[in-house]
């Protein structure tokens, strides 16, 4: 997940934080009182009530963040996200595992009901994943008759999911990519990002640059944290790109939004799985429903056209034809 202003960055998610640094990072999950204007069916839960309750049950805030606001009646109320993680896995995970988190969404202005989705965080980059709904659902509860028990009987469906998404990161690491196909998640991560890679300020194969030593190795699930990492944070210049005046693309821009965040790294997931399942020699015959937004990729790419990898994406409904 990308880091916001109002992330923690001493803590980086490695560690449990306190009420208080909540407070500070993201006020709007301690509102005492929704919006005004909401129906007389709303039940007005804040999200601060819900943190007892999942410390008691092993779940531990480690990292937050809210979202920015342009309205002034929306301050204190807008949406916010916290990301859980399991008591034992802050305690025993070594450097490089990867540790399953429950992400909770909500919100107290009308924009969201609570959401709960699976994440998965990688230490030794601290990227925050998000599992994609083909994989584990979402699990949305509206305001209308809430019970907070709700929030918590969820979070153990995320944890009952684990074992069957920790199964699919190993599946991950296991397939070995082309340099075809890694040039092909990178160009569906680039046209999912800016619509058109052409006038992207960087150039998909960019995204394949590794920030550290290790994370240059070409199985699938390296190369989807590189690609995820670049997206998300952003910082990468292209020289060699020019706008139609002749001046310098500027350098890519860090994703901060809640949900631009959520959805690009749900649809990143949604690639690898179709990636990860397609056997090269077998005949292409399958279609796999994919995040929307997605437009095809140029058949003027050259190394996409060297092997039978996944082509195109299309708009509405989005398949990715593989």
């Amino acid at each position: 997940m990308s880091l916001s202003t109002n992330y923690l960055p001493k803590t980086r998610g490695t560690v449990a934080i306190s009420d208080e640094e909540l407070q500070r990072v993201a006020p709007s999950i301690f509102a005492y009182q929704p919006i005004e204007g909401v129906s007389d069916r709303y039940s007005f839960l804040a999200t601060s009530s819900i943190l007892k309750g999942m410390r008691e049950n092993g779940w531990l805030p480690v990292r937050a963040e809210q979202q920015s606001v342009r309205t002034e009646a929306r301050r204190g109320f807008q949406k916010h996200l916290i990301r859980f993680a399991r008591v034992e896995h802050l305690d025993t995970w070594e450097k490089n595992q990867v540790r399953p988190e429950v992400v909770l969404l909500n919100s107290h202005d009308k924009s969201s009901a609570y959401q709960l989705h699976c994440g998965l965080f990688r230490l030794v980059c601290s990227n925050g994943m998000v599992v994609s709904d083909a994989v584990f659902h979402r699990i949305s509860i509206k305001h209308s008759g809430f019970n907070p028990d709700s929030v918590i009987e969820a979070s153990f469906k995320v944890l009952g999911a684990v074992p069957d998404i920790m199964n699919n990161v190993q599946l991950f690491q296991d397939r070995i990519l082309t340099d075809a196909e890694r040039l092909a998640l990178a160009t569906g991560a680039a046209t999912y990002r800016w619509e058109d890679p052409s006038k992207a300020p960087v150039n998909a194969s960019m995204l394949l640059n590794p920030r550290r030593y290790g994370d240059g190795a070409k199985d699938l699930w390296t190369t989807l944290n590189t690609i995820q990492e670049n997206v998300i944070r952003g910082g990468q210049r292209d020289y060699s790109r020019r706008r139609s005046d002749g001046s310098r693309m500027p350098k890519s821009r860090a994703i901060k939004g809640i949900d631009e965040d959520m959805k690009l790294n749900k649809a990143l997931w949604q690639m690898a799985e179709v990636l990860r399942m397609r056997v090269l020699s077998q005949p292409r015959k399958k279609t796999t429903t994919l995040p929307r937004r997605l437009v095809p990729f140029t058949p003027s790419l050259a190394t996409l056209a060297m092997a039978p990898v996944p082509r195109c994406f299309v708009l509405k409904p989005t398949l990715f034809v593989g």
